[in-house]
């Protein structure tokens, strides 16, 4: 009963709070548009400069056999600037530039291979991405070329043809979109991490600093009770973070223009609830890891100080799933924010998610808050004396 008191009292104390409210509005509810608009400016990008179509080639007057066959290809031919190589290195040219020799027509008609030199920047991220499709443009024409000169000789272009490959790609479409909204996860767990900061450093160093804490002691209601109270209402405010961040995907993926990533990309219902089974036990051990840390500082500045470790811990755990080549490893399921890293981009991708692996980062977060809540209490005996 005293544990419910203080839960309603701090609870109404941080949703009063206009720097709390603040940031419970714009990390949950504005997540989840914020989110699809960049990816749908992203997936934009990419779909135009492939409708595009262009080819960026400096001497192309030399080779009127290539000029055909781009524009066979439907491909729009740009002469390059003369100060291609400067523009590469700014990032001002998105564009690799194909340089042909000035005696390209007179190789290829004798017979041999004509030198064509692909010009890039590996800073420059637009024009890289776009190498390799001019590669494969290229090496299209060189089979054309030899296609032919086989022909002309009377041999069959298939004696060449020694196997026949096919591809075949198991990624279904929701890992395929994946890999562009695998920073939603990420997204989510900041929002619930920075929404529990505040009422996690507010309801102990906070109250220590406003001189309220002491007085809050000489109650007759025991030690866990308080501690119970204050950790229930910062934990609530994280997992209504993580409530409004999931729900804000739901009606945000109508912002998606991309019709091909608003087909791959299906977050619903299930996907909500998942999220959220994941992220309510991640909420309330950061809430308690976040005040046992703030319980022995004097001022919310010093409180907020010392948890920036835990704050950059939990933004860099993520990051090894992208040095990790190999995949996901067993032991990542045990380690906070990490295994709920690794679970949502599962339910992202599609891939089920079952009862045993949703368990141990329960099981897991539920230990490091016993531990924590009960370091909590022993702290406030004798914080009155301090």
């Amino acid at each position: 009963m005293n544990a419910w008191v203080v839960f309603r009292k701090e609870l109404i104390d941080a949703l009063r709070d206009r720097r709390t409210l603040a940031v419970v509005l714009l990390s949950s509810v504005a997540i989840g548009p914020l989110v699809m608009i960049a990816l749908s400016a992203l997936v934009a990008g990419i779909e135009k400069r492939a409708e595009e179509r262009s080819v960026v080639v400096a001497g192309i007057e030399h080779a009127p056999t290539l000029r055909n066959y781009l524009e066979r290809q439907t491909y729009r031919i740009d002469a390059a600037p003369a100060d291609y190589e400067a523009r590469l290195k700014s990032q001002s040219l998105g564009d690799p530039v194909l340089l042909v020799g000035r005696d390209f027509e007179v190789e290829l008609a004798r017979g041999e291979p004509p030198l064509l030199e692909i010009v890039s920047s590996s800073g420059n991220q637009r024009a890289g991405s776009s190498v390799n499709r001019l590669a494969r443009l290229l090496r299209g024409f060189a089979n054309e070329q030899a296609t032919l000169r086989l022909a002309l000789r009377g041999v069959a272009p298939a004696t060449l043809e020694v196997v026949d490959v096919n591809e075949r790609d198991l990624a279904n479409p929701q890992s395929r979109a994946a890999q562009l909204t695998g920073m939603v996860p990420f997204f989510v767990l900041m929002a619930v991490l920075y929404g529990a900061l505040n009422a996690a450093l507010d309801t102990t160093a906070g109250e220590r600093e406003r001189g309220s804490l002491e007085p809050l002691l000489m109650n007759p209601a025991s030690r866990l009770s308080l501690v119970l109270g204050k950790w229930g209402a910062a934990a609530a405010v994280g997992m209504l973070i993580a409530l409004l961040s999931c729900l804000s995907f739901l009606p945000a993926q109508s912002l998606l223009r991309s019709e091909t990533l608003a087909a791959m990309f299906q977050f619903g219902p299930r996907e909500a609830l998942l999220f959220l089974a994941l992220l309510a036990p991640l909420a309330a051990a950061l809430a308690a890891v976040m005040m046992a840390v703030a319980i022995r500082c004097k001022t919310f500045k010093e409180a907020q100080a010392n948890n920036t470790v835990i704050v950059l811990v939990v933004s860099l755990l993520p990051l090894l799933t992208v040095f990790n080549q190999s995949g996901e490893a067993p032991w990542h399921l045990a380690v906070p924010a990490l295994g709920q890293i690794a679970l949502m981009n599962r339910v992202l991708k599609g891939e089920p998610v079952g009862a045993l692996d949703m368990a141990l980062p329960l099981l897991v977060c539920a230990l490091i808050t016993a531990a924590c809540l009960g370091y909590l209490a022993r702290q406030l005996r004798t914080a009155a004396m301090r």
